[in-house]
């Protein structure tokens, strides 16, 4: 796929180096030819210097027959203008956006046909709802949803004592026959060296320190994370003290958020510049306090009580900042703790040490980037491991002589090595064309149709046959592997 990617700060640089290692055309534009140079001489990629408002520009990037738009320059008007430009001269189909505006309505009639023609992201707006996951779920590392929320794919670490942990797959198979979850993946820390991805077979042992991954329906997670991380009997302590540093967009809308449910969190933000304490004082519900000050200030910490804080929240756009007060709040007494790390090198060094969770927030909304770079019937997409690996939710479509998938039994799918089927979800509505073929032969008939069952999550054996508009999740070690999988669900040209 040919690929333009407009500006080349943090958020373009990760956006170019995940989908470069896809084996895309990838051309970035940006006014800064010095930092062009150092993308160039990192990643296969071509740079182009200039505005990227300008046609010109955008005509020597090669937009006459780019497949996909990504704007992500620092300014909402840039990026908007420019898709619009990419619409209107050069036809390019897809187009996407990076607004950090909280006003600016992504299904309203500006991002729409008659308005500036582009799918919206905003990496502020994602990082809110992934730290939200993971204040529902304060035992998991990553909580991500497939299926519209009804099956999930979460990571948590194995500690010794909880029921499943030195048990083997099979065995918890066996425990645990009612629960529709899978074991996808395992990885393992090892003595000087890096963690090492373990393939999960019924002999694989799940041993402590683990991290590991499991797809499960959305209703079992409490479960399948209290059998992980938990002593059996232990109750779980809900997350009701939070603490933020960093009063910026993502600290600000975290905040308000948290705060628009009176009584159930006690939330602190904690700003070192006075006049954003007052911006903030002012936007915020009363119930948040807000606190002048440095997050790296012990006395400051020890006065608020660090040690009754359930999760510590390091958001400011300093990654050393992020890293060094969440190691003192961690070892102050707060229970958990995670450091926004923009820095992908930083991100690997902190994983497994006492920083619980090492976020990076262009990790956290590249599942939506990756959504429309996917080919085919591919609806969610979500990027792991800083980038490794990759879970995936692809829908099969049509019959047994024009797909590959439908009508034949999971054991007989071609599946390339490593790559785990997690679950399946059957009973969704349809979408796209098959929603509109579907409505047309609905009408055509006279009898009304029984109404729908509800979508049932199912956990795939070698004997389960998959059908039509079954949504199926993948885990995938490595994402080098996404092709062969979308070509094995590609139906063929008589499928309409």
């Amino acid at each position: 796929m040919k690929i333009i990617i407009l500006g080349a700060g943090r958020v373009g640089q990760s956006v170019a180096e995940s989908l470069v290692s896809e084996r895309n055309d990838i051309t970035v534009i940006d006014t800064d030819a010095e930092r062009l140079r150092e993308l160039e001489g990192q990643l296969d990629l071509r740079g182009v210097v200039g505005n990227g408002i300008d046609p010109a520009v955008l005509a020597e990037a090669g937009a006459k027959d780019t497949d996909l738009l990504i704007a992500c320059a620092a300014q909402d008007e840039t990026n908007l203008v420019c898709c619009k430009v990419a619409q209107l001269l050069f036809g390019i189909p897809a187009r996407i956006a990076r607004v950090r505006s909280s006003g600016f309505d992504a299904s309203g009639p500006l991002a729409g046909p008659e308005g500036f023609a582009v799918s919206i992201i905003c990496p502020e707006a994602s990082l809110t709802r992934y730290i939200t996951k993971l204040i529902d779920y304060p035992e998991a590392m990553q909580v991500r949803e497939f299926a519209g929320g009804r099956a999930c794919l979460v990571a948590t670490r194995a500690c010794l004592g909880a029921p499943m942990v030195g048990q083997t797959i099979a065995q918890v198979r066996e425990a645990t026959p009612d629960v529709a979850m899978r074991l996808v993946a395992i990885y393992r820390r090892f003595a000087d060296e890096p963690d090492r991805f373990v393939p999960c077979s019924g002999g694989t042992r799940i041993e402590p320190g683990d991290e590991v991954f499991v797809l499960a329906a959305r209703e079992h997670l409490p479960f399948v994370l209290a059998s992980l991380h938990r002593h059996e009997g232990q109750p779980q302590r809900p997350v009701r003290r939070i603490m933020i540093a960093g009063g910026g967009d993502v600290g600000l809308r975290l905040a308000h958020q948290l705060g628009r449910e009176p009584g159930r969190f006690h939330v602190k933000v904690v700003e070192s510049d006075p006049a954003r304490c007052i911006v903030l004082a002012s936007a915020l519900p009363s119930n948040v306090l807000v606190l002048q000050g440095d997050a790296t200030d012990e006395r400051l910490l020890e006065s608020e009580s660090i040690e009754e804080v359930d999760l510590f929240l390091a958001l400011t756009d300093d990654d050393e900042n992020n890293i060094m007060s969440s190691l003192l709040a961690k070892r102050m007494g707060a229970s958990r703790v995670l450091a926004l790390i923009h820095r992908r090198s930083y991100a690997d060094l902190m994983h497994g040490t006492q920083i619980d969770i090492a976020l990076s927030p262009a990790q956290a909304m590249l599942g939506e980037l990756l959504a429309h770079v996917r080919r085919g019937d591919v609806q969610a997409v979500h990027s792991l491991r800083r980038g490794v690996a990759e879970a995936l939710e692809i829908v099969a479509r049509g019959d047994r002589k024009s797909s590959r998938v439908v009508g034949r039994k999971v054991s007989d799918l071609r599946l390339p090595e490593n790559v785990h089927m997690g679950l399946i979800v059957r009973g969704l509505p349809e979408t796209g064309a098959a929603a509109v073929a579907a409505t047309s032969d609905a009408s055509a008939q006279l009898p009304p149709l029984p109404p729908p069952s509800p979508p049932e999550v199912i956990i795939p054996h070698s004997y389960t046959v998959i059908e039509s508009n079954d949504h199926v999740v993948f885990f995938l070690p490595n994402k080098r592997l996404v092709s062969d999988v979308e070509k094995l669900f590609r139906v063929s040209a008589t499928f309409f």
